[in-house]
């Protein structure tokens, strides 16, 4: 009884809320809704795929002075998959991200991160990675490529895991999700500013969805 009395609160509040703010009732999701997305690789149809910019995230962090990890973000990323389901260690990738979507909760760091202390974003506007081969186990795969920040390329090894693949209900897109991570030294696409005291290590956390191509 009193779990009905709180949810009929709840629902009554988040109804007058919407009002509240001119926007009407609010719709209340169905918690029983099946999630979209399951790590089930017959729901992967093979061909060409696109990386959805708005859900794509990279994660970057470095150890701080030995005080803290601090973390950053990069969205805005494009690119392509292809995929065959039949013969994953076929598969490729390549991924563009945009200097200028590098964001910190520091604005003042965001702005010198793009200076030539860093990334040089007026010389070199993007990173890129372009896949070379993939090494596939089970629902992992460690997915080997070039990595292009300020010009410089260098290879790095990305250890990567299928997450999700179905029906975006948003859009009604196929999508496929994976999340990866690698750890690279910025010295090597010559970051050597501030140099060991924020570390030359920086942890790259990947989450990407990628939608079928029209």
């Amino acid at each position: 009884m009193m779990k009905t009395v709180l949810s009929a609160a709840i629902l009554s509040a988040g109804l007058g809320l919407g009002a509240g703010l001119g926007l009407g009732a609010v719709a209340v999701p169905a918690m029983a809704q099946q999630v979209p997305g399951t790590a089930d690789p017959s729901r992967v149809a093979a061909g060409r795929y696109t990386a959805d910019p708005a859900h794509t995230q990279i994660t970057f962090t470095v150890d701080h002075f030995g005080f803290n990890a601090y973390r950053g973000i990069a969205g805005g990323a494009t690119g392509t998959l292809q995929i065959d389901p039949a013969d994953p260690s076929k598969a490729s990738v390549a991924m563009e991200v945009p200097v200028d979507g590098l964001v910190t909760t520091s604005a003042e760091l965001g702005e010198h991160l793009r200076s030539p202390d860093f990334f040089d974003m007026a010389s070199h506007p993007t990173i890129t990675f372009r896949s070379t081969a993939v090494e596939v186990d089970g629902l992992t795969a460690k997915i080997t490529g070039d990595l292009t920040i300020r010009g410089v390329t260098k290879p790095v090894v990305l250890d990567a895991r299928f997450t999700g693949a179905g029906i975006n209900p948003m859009n009604q897109a196929a999508t496929i999700g994976f999340e990866a991570e690698t750890t690279i030294r910025r010295s090597d696409f010559g970051m050597t500013y501030i140099v060991p005291m924020v570390s030359d290590e920086v942890m790259l956390e990947i989450g990407a969805a990628f939608e079928a191509a029209s």
